[in-house]
């Protein structure tokens, strides 16, 4: 018996039946729309097409495209049962070779999505997402890769690639509009090459409105850092992102907070990795969505099973720390590239730039004037530095405690402290610094021990010796730096001591303005990113001043800023004798 005919028109199987049938159809598919009409449409993917394939068996129909039926429907069970394989553990993710070896779950991230075609890594901050981002990279399938990231964040995506793929030939846009991606005969940028493309490609989102057709040409492997900006469609970050997604091989997004809870928005984060994987919009909104008050976007009516959902079909992946703890090392130093706000810095000016001036003077009368000078300059800029970076500090706090990670965060200036209370007044933050006596620092570790709070606000240079951290918190973030690796050494110490039960993460959030790039490289926080343990005997001896060289090197960095360019020369006398002796 012939119940009905079902077509294939572009990228969706039309059904007309009869309508009981149509009835039954709805119920099974959510996703067709559920208004009267005398056919049902339901978009050709995959997973649709193997459960139509399903459903003609109870209601036989002609079928104007049987092979293309059959195809999709055993590419979703391929797909499956190659998942299930995967992620039940029967099989070991293949292995790719790094110039430092990838732990196991990055390997499985990048097989994943090579056997669903695109992914959604969601894995908890400081688990090493953009290694399991830039695996596929090193094939030469996938190349060239397209990196999109935050306007922040191309150094560091490159400093990644030197540092676990140094052969690849990787370069940095550099404009926002296109220019030759191959070396000219008479031109000698480095990053160029003469005969081909290179390897790996990095830019901004901004920068990628500019360059998506040309991009879109040879892009074979897309990653999108940071991928909850492609929530908004209408964008046109969206359009181009799209754009050079739909045109590559496969796709991995990465973020620890891909949704906020909006469904409708969070369809067009997955819908641009891997196309068709949620159905059409419409067909979403229908299965997954409650409506909002008037003006508000449909929100997700449960949104753990909805994630059950991704994690089975392999269109996400999460771990968390817990996860994949025995993989990870004892501690993990890890430098994080934050935002700051540029407009802080240049209201530095008057105060600052004379004493800069004095401090590269060359005139031993000054002696005593330089050395008063370099104190005042040193704690202006590196308070501007933290002040113009505090929001973004704060959010990436936020991220780590809403992840249900308990931290301790460090700083120094209290004009600091006073903008992470406030931004952080909702996760009632307590306070251990030089200001609260004897009996507030107790109630506030009291209070942190015992879950009343999960953020613990610690000066730099407080809480030595204090005990009990590490029985609740494995998390530090640095909001502020200390000249001093040892000070660093001993915060770290306050949760990375006998009793920890967990790997401990500690996260150096270094501005690329301000007093930061310049202790970053005196602490050896680029160097270290440490995925291990740091070398025997070293910042075991705290620094209590600060060396002349490094704030010289600060004072012309200053002034270069403002167009005053003076040569570094070396001083006739040190201002720390002390210091140099050692």
């Amino acid at each position: 018996m012939n119940f009905g005919r079902v077509e294939l028109r572009g990228q969706d199987w039309f059904i007309w039946t009869e309508p009981h049938i149509r009835a039954r159809l709805k119920r099974v598919f959510p996703r067709a729309p559920q208004q009267a009409s005398d056919h049902q449409r339901l978009s050709a993917s995959p997973e649709n097409s193997r459960e139509l394939k399903w459903f003609l068996e109870r209601y036989p129909m002609e079928v104007n495209a049987p092979d293309q039926l059959d195809a999709l429907a055993a590419a979703h069970v391929d797909m499956e049962e190659r998942l299930a394989e995967l992620l039940g553990g029967k099989r070991s993710p293949r292995e790719i070779a790094l110039a430092e070896p990838a732990r196991d779950y990055q390997l499985l991230a990048a097989d994943s999505c090579q056997i669903r075609g695109g992914l959604l890594l969601a894995d908890d901050v400081g688990l090493g997402k953009t290694v399991s981002g830039l695996l596929l990279a090193t094939k030469a399938d996938y190349q060239p890769t397209v990196v999109v990231c935050p306007a922040h964040m191309p150094s560091q995506w490159a400093g990644a690639f030197a540092r676990f793929a140094p052969g690849l030939r990787v370069h940095r846009i550099r404009k926002g509009s296109p220019y030759p991606l191959t070396r000219g005969p008479k031109q000698r940028l480095a990053d160029l090459w003469p005969d081909s493309p290179p390897d790996v490609l990095i830019t901004s989102y901004h920068k990628l409105r500019g360059w998506a057709e040309t991009l879109g040409e040879f892009c074979r492997y897309a990653v999108f850092d940071e991928c909850q900006q492609l929530r908004s469609p209408s964008s046109d970050i969206y359009r181009a992102a799209a754009y050079v997604a739909r045109r590559a091989t496969l796709r991995m997004g990465l973020s620890a907070t891909p949704i906020y809870n909006y469904g409708a928005e969070f369809f067009w984060v997955v819908d641009a990795l891997i196309p068709g994987a949620l159905g059409n919009y419409d067909e979403f909104i229908r299965e997954w969505c409650i409506a909002g008050m008037s003006g508000e976007k449909a929100r997700l009516a449960d949104s753990e099973q909805f994630g059950t959902y991704l994690r089975r079909e392999g269109i996400m992946l999460r771990r968390t720390r817990a996860d994949v703890k025995r993989e990870l090392p004892d501690l993990q130093k890890i430098e994080h590239t934050v935002e700051s706000d540029t407009k802080v810095l240049e209201q530095l000016s008057g105060n600052a730039v004379e004493l800069a001036r004095v401090i590269l003077a060359h005139n031993e009368r000054f002696r005593g004037e330089k050395m008063k000078a370099a104190g005042e300059f040193d704690n202006l800029v590196r308070q501007a530095t933290g002040v113009a970076k505090a929001p973004y500090v704060a959010e990436f706090v936020r991220l780590l405690v809403e992840n249900n990670q308990p931290v301790v965060l460090f700083g120094w200036h209290r004009e600091v402290y006073g903008i992470w209370l406030e931004a952080l007044a909702g996760l009632n933050p307590v306070m251990y610094t030089g200001s609260e006596s004897g009996p507030q620092k107790d109630e506030a570790k009291r209070a942190f021990l015992a879950g009343e709070s999960k953020l613990l606000i610690m000066s730099l240079r407080s809480g030595a010796g204090v005990d009990g951290l590490q029985e609740v918190c494995s998390t530090t973030v640095f909001g502020e730096l200390d000249w001093s690796p040892g000070v660093h050494e001993q915060c770290i110490g306050r949760v990375h001591r006998d009793g920890q039960a967990d790997p401990v993460l500690a996260y150096y959030l270094v501005s690329e303005d301000g007093s930061d790039p310049i202790i970053a490289d005196v602490l050896g926080v680029k160097r270290e990113q440490i995925e291990g343990v740091r070398n025997p005997g070293q910042g075991m001896i705290e620094r209590i001043h600060t060396g002349e060289s490094e704030l010289r090197r600060l004072a012309q960095a200053f002034l270069a800023s403002r167009g005053e360019v003076k040569p570094l020369q070396p001083a006739a006398t040190p201002l720390f004798p002390e210091l140099e002796e050692s």
